[in-house]
């Protein structure tokens, strides 16, 4: 059992909180990106053991962190969003060598490779351009809410597994973010489960699909994750702040999470 993956989940969920922070982003900042698709992939394989005592603390922490931090992370964002903005900005930014670096980048990128990275740029860049326009929380629910909440789950893990595109921000482009956040706030089991399902459901058939291009093209698809991660710069970037303070403390925040992605790097790496 990998028990040091109860922290890993525990900042894989805290990530999947926010909007425009993706929790695929944060397993290629803690370096198990591969280990993760491969284990997903394999659950349902006979090495389902092996894989089971990596997911389950995994598990374990992205769902504690979900229901413990969400509160911390949403009042970070309501009182200080530029300053956890900036925080996450410098943890991706910190990864990306390390991402270039277990690509083996400068021996195996050619020319179509830095094209890749531009289309995974553009690809997670353009979701600046969509609205985010979030409707009040559901609180009437029949049988066509939860079939739009169970689609939600699915589409929002398929996205929340690729790195630089949010499932958090997915939610809010369709509208049942401040539905499912509420939801765990106040504990609603059967909205719980069938965004769970919905979840998980999405998880299995997308990490498949991830990892065919990994075992047949990995070149390809590392140049797609690298332009994803470097995509999700421009969507998490708020702009600076009008006061001198506020612009000091973005920088301390963000040079913060530099050194965390450089410290992480250097432990998981």
């Amino acid at each position: 059992m990998e028990w040091r993956n109860i922290y890993r989940g525990m900042l894989m969920g805290a990530s999947d909180v926010v909007p425009g922070v993706s929790g695929g982003t944060i397993a290629v900042v803690l370096g198990i990106y591969d280990q993760l698709i491969e284990a997903i992939n394999g659950f349902f394989s006979k090495d389902f053991k092996k894989h089971l005592m990596f997911l389950i603390p995994l598990g374990v922490g992205i769902v504690t962190a979900i229901f413990v931090l969400a509160g911390l992370i949403e009042w970070l964002f309501e009182h200080y969003p530029q300053q956890t903005q900036f925080a996450f900005l410098g943890l991706i930014i910190g990864v990306l060598p390390f991402l270039f670096q277990q690509s083996n980048a400068k021996e195996t990128f050619k020319s179509n490779h830095v094209l890749l990275v531009l289309i995974g740029l553009v690809i997670v860049g353009s979701m600046i351009f969509f609205q985010t326009g979030e409707p009040a929380a559901v609180t009437d629910f029949e049988a066509s809410t939860y079939l739009w909440l169970f689609l939600s789950g699915f589409l929002a893990s398929a996205a929340m597994i690729l790195p630089g595109i949010s499932g958090s921000f997915l939610l809010l482009i369709i509208g049942s973010y401040s539905t499912i956040i509420s939801a765990i706030d106040d504990f609603n089991i059967p909205v719980i489960i069938t965004v769970g399902i919905g979840i998980l459901l999405g998880l299995v058939l997308m990490s498949k699909l991830i990892h065919f291009f990994l075992s047949r093209f990995p070149t390809a698809t590392y140049a797609v994750v690298i332009g994803m991660v470097i995509g999700s710069i421009f969507v998490i970037f708020p702009g600076f702040p009008a006061s001198v303070i506020g612009i000091v403390m973005c920088v301390v925040t963000f040079a913060a999470g530099l050194l965390f992605a450089f410290f992480l790097g250097r432990v998981e790496y």
